[in-house]
């Protein structure tokens, strides 16, 4: 029985089913399944948890491309108050193992891909009671449909506080933090953009973000929080996303460059007259030709991150160029000093935020939480300023938390130098970020060979890409006498930037 108070993505699943129960929740590979559909399948997932010791609280984790039994599995994860672990497929093996190790599952789910990375790491794992393979069952895996029980479903206690999702965010000092987030945080996150979208049980979304990604899950949810529908792609195909806005009357989706830009490459402007609004990461150029393109659809600029539930600011890009938006309801959002004193409008700080949609913290990291959450404040670790009006602008990431964000992926620099500097020809690196036409930055290596020593660019690349998930690797490489230093002796990182800063 739920507290009187309490509302949670179960609530949102009996109401659709009630209210829409024949209107569609999902269409997948093709196939169409409807919000009392939905429902059903989700329960019959959520008794076999159950029956497999699965408690409230407990991890359950996947490592799968987007597909129909993901999308059940997020289901019968939120009936019973567990966790679900949603494992990037873009990480490498050694990093997929950490996120495993981290989470600690009870049960883990492995895509038809991703098999023998999860089979080699299930023996390290010592608190897994069931393993089960999307397809047929081998090995140590059962197959996905025995997970499902036909015992009539009962919901365990839990609250909408609990946590439902834990969310690997890039690495910092080498290793992925878990941010975790309440089914609260997601429906008060998510009613914002209910609100400012209009949407109803008419909307459609095209799903072709990662599930794995506080954004593709979020949208999803939000178009289920409207009793709407949500068309997922298991991976970006820019002529297929054409197809289907065009199929199923696709009124809103969300991308990071270069994804609209390839839709437009694509796409005949007819196919995408349904599209009302987009939201994401993108260059002005992309966004301008998008509207020029589709003038009865809107580009939503925003701000924000795993750890605020997703979208912090919004506003449509229209209205203040090259902003971030303004604060959504439900978030406090402030620009502050080094010592958390608010700013002036124009002035450029930290950007810090309190509210609801703040996450919970980060999972098996509590000095990391408090360190996010001092003085009142949920740290993002980026910077930005106010215009006189309350819009955002982004002004890049603090110091002790530099970042690169390429193509929707949060790269820290740290962990790549780390790579760099474990092969045998390198003495010190440094990377930033530049500007790129396709991913809106790229990441760049300038590095220093020891005496005697060279390696070819390209070479260097491939052994960052051994080390760490491949998306991660410099797409740029050069090779200087030395770098430069500070008074103190440290690399300048500013005199790096100045000097190497374009591709």
């Amino acid at each position: 029985m739920m507290a009187l108070h309490d509302f949670t993505l179960a609530d949102v699943y009996r109401r659709n089913a009630a209210l829409f129960p024949d209107r569609t929740a999902f269409m997948v590979d093709g196939v169409r399944l409807t919000h009392r559909d939905y429902l059903a399948r989700a329960e019959r997932l959520a008794s076999g948890l159950l029956r497999d010791g699965v408690h409230t609280g407990d991890r359950v984790a996947i490592l799968s491309q987007n597909c129909s039994e993901m999308i059940e599995l997020i289901g019968a994860v939120a009936l019973i108050g567990a966790i679900l672990l949603p494992v990037n497929y873009r990480l490498n093996a050694d990093e997929i193992a950490f996120v495993l190790g981290d989470g600690a599952p009870s049960v883990v789910v492995a895509g038809t891909d991703y098999r023998d990375i999860v089979a080699g790491v299930l023996p390290s794992l010592g608190g897994v009671k069931k393993a089960y393979a999307i397809g047929d069952g081998s090995g140590p895996f059962a197959p996905f449909k025995d997970l499902a029980s036909d015992t009539p479903f009962s919901a365990p206690e839990f609250g909408a506080a609990d946590g439902f999702v834990i969310i690997h965010t890039a690495a910092v000092g080498g290793r992925p933090r878990g941010a975790l987030i309440s089914q609260g945080n997601l429906l008060i996150a998510q009613s914002s953009l209910v609100d400012a979208w209009r949407l109803t049980e008419a909307d459609v979304n095209l799903g072709m973000l990662p599930l794995f990604h506080v954004t593709g899950l979020g949208l999803m949810l939000t178009l289920q929080q409207a009793g709407g529908a949500s068309v997922i792609a298991a991976k970006f195909d820019p002529a297929q996303a054409a197809r289907d806005i065009e199929a199923h009357k696709v009124t809103v989706m969300a991308e990071f460059a270069p994804m609209l830009g390839n839709i437009l490459d694509q796409a005949a402007p007819a196919q995408l007259a349904s599209l009302r609004a987009v939201t994401g990461l993108d260059t002005p150029e992309t966004i301008e030709r998008f509207e020029a393109t589709c003038p009865n659809a809107t580009f939503w600029a925003t701000f924000g991150q795993s750890e605020t539930s997703g979208l912090s600011t919004f506003a449509p890009y229209r209205d203040r160029p090259k902003s971030a938006g303004r604060p959504l309801f439900w978030r406090t959002v402030a620009v502050v000093d080094a010592e958390d004193r608010p700013l002036p409008p124009g002035e450029v700080g930290e950007i810090v935020l309190r509210g609801p949609t703040v996450f919970k913290g980060y999972w098996n990291n509590a000095a990391a939480t408090q360190h996010a959450f001092r003085n009142g404040w949920h740290h993002t670790g980026d910077m930005g300023r106010f215009d006189a009006d309350g819009y955002l602008f982004y002004a890049g990431r603090a110091p002790e938390k530099e970042l690169i964000k390429t193509g929707g992926e949060n790269v820290y620099p740290a962990e790549v130098e780390g790579a760099l500097k474990q092969h045998p020809a390198i003495a010190d690196a440094v990377v930033i970020g530049v500007p790129d036409p396709q991913w809106s930055e790229a990441i760049k290596a300038v590095c220093v060979c020891k005496p005697g020593e060279s390696i070819a660019a390209d070479a260097l690349a491939e052994f960052v890409a051994s080390l760490i998930a491949r998306y991660k690797k410099p797409k740029h490489v050069v090779f200087v006498e030395a770098l430069p230093k500070d008074a103190k002796g440290a690399i300048d990182r500013a005199a790096v930037k100045t000097a190497h800063g374009q591709a």
